[in-house]
């Protein structure tokens, strides 16, 4: 059966008890299959988080344009990489990794980003509630993933270090002088950003 024709998204190949048909060398099957579906879940988050961050760099307009025009693009880049790294990783350790638009439609349990055309705060707050759900979700990936496959908590902390600064630049925009957060940009029920998180 082809891939497009499968009804379920198992990332691995399994036999009836679950265990997959290979994997990584001092890894245990049932292991290699969990650490699987946590690195599917989150190549479907890094792949929306690619495209979500290219579509604010075309739609981004205001006065503060070209910084968060120009300060996206590295940052996808970085994504794009991230997702890489993690979709070979699932594939080292038996598994198939699902990249199609589709996969991450079907399976993603966050709801699209609903800004188009917006001006920069109003884009960096959704931005920052995206980020801020990208980053829990990693550290319990991380929680997730220590005892069954240190290298693969290794690229997560390492992925979570990288997008913990990207969350930084993001709310460097929104901060005030006083340290906190404009209001305006990063309160989880603006409209525009409600159930951006990944």
């Amino acid at each position: 059966m082809t891939l497009a024709h499968r009804t379920t998204h198992d990332t691995t190949t399994t036999d009836a008890d679950g265990a997959i048909d290979f994997t990584l060398p001092g890894v245990a099957s049932r292991d290699a299959h969990a650490v699987i579906t946590v690195l599917q879940d989150r190549l479907n988050a890094l792949n929306d988080l690619a495209l979500t961050l290219k579509h604010i760099h075309w739609n981004v307009v205001g006065p503060h344009f070209i910084a968060v025009h120009t300060m996206l693009d590295p940052q996808v880049d970085a994504v794009r990489a991230m997702a890489d790294e993690t979709a070979e990783r699932i594939t080292a350790l038996g598994g198939i990794a699902l990249g199609t638009p589709g996969t991450i439609v079907e399976q993603r349990s966050w709801d699209d980003y609903s800004l188009d055309r917006a001006d920069a705060i109003a884009h960096l707050g959704a931005l920052d509630i995206v980020y801020d759900g990208l980053l829990e979700t990693y550290r319990l990936a991380i929680g997730g993933t220590g005892e069954l496959d240190p290298v693969t908590q290794d690229l997560l902390i390492g992925h979570t270090r990288d997008l913990e600064q990207f969350h930084w630049f993001v709310r460097a925009h929104l901060e005030r002088p006083s340290g906190d957060l404009k209001p305006a940009g990063a309160h989880p029920d603006r409209p525009g950003a409600h159930d951006a998180r990944t």
